[in-house]
């Protein structure tokens, strides 16, 4: 019985090891498999970079595009009151090397505040009429 148990945990502890030598090898044969094939571009780097501020009842937020592709800013303000109207601001285009100023207000507090992005493409820009 001894012998059954030593020589199992044995083939049990050479399987995991070998497993574990076979899996990097596994993982860069199946990464050439693909013929060569170049690896996808990484995407560029886009979207306004946005400070906001809130004091008591108003809020104000400032977004400056430093990227090559427009963005499309919304600010959203959620107020602290029930009674109070939560409100989301007209969409703003900000271009490249573009700020713009978003503000709103509450009756009485502000609860929270946030943007919202929407990036638009260059290229799709270019082709549209």
């Amino acid at each position: 019985m001894r012998s059954t148990r030593r020589r199992t945990g044995a083939l049990l502890a050479a399987a995991i090891a070998l497993a574990g030598l076979a899996a990097p090898v596994g993982i860069s044969l199946a990464g050439r498999a693909d013929g060569g094939a170049s690896t996808p571009a990484a995407p560029e780097p886009a979207g306004s970079e946005c400070r906001t501020s809130i004091s008591g009842s108003r809020v104000v937020a400032y977004c400056h595009n430093p990227y090559p592709s427009a963005d499309r800013v919304q600010l959203h303000t959620e107020c602290r009151q029930w009674w109070d109207v939560d409100a989301d601001s007209t969409p703003v285009d900000v271009d490249p090397g573009q700020t713009v100023r978003l503000d709103d207000r509450c009756w009485k507090r502000i609860a929270s505040a946030w943007i919202t992005h929407r990036i638009q493409d260059a290229q799709n820009e270019r082709a549209a009429p």
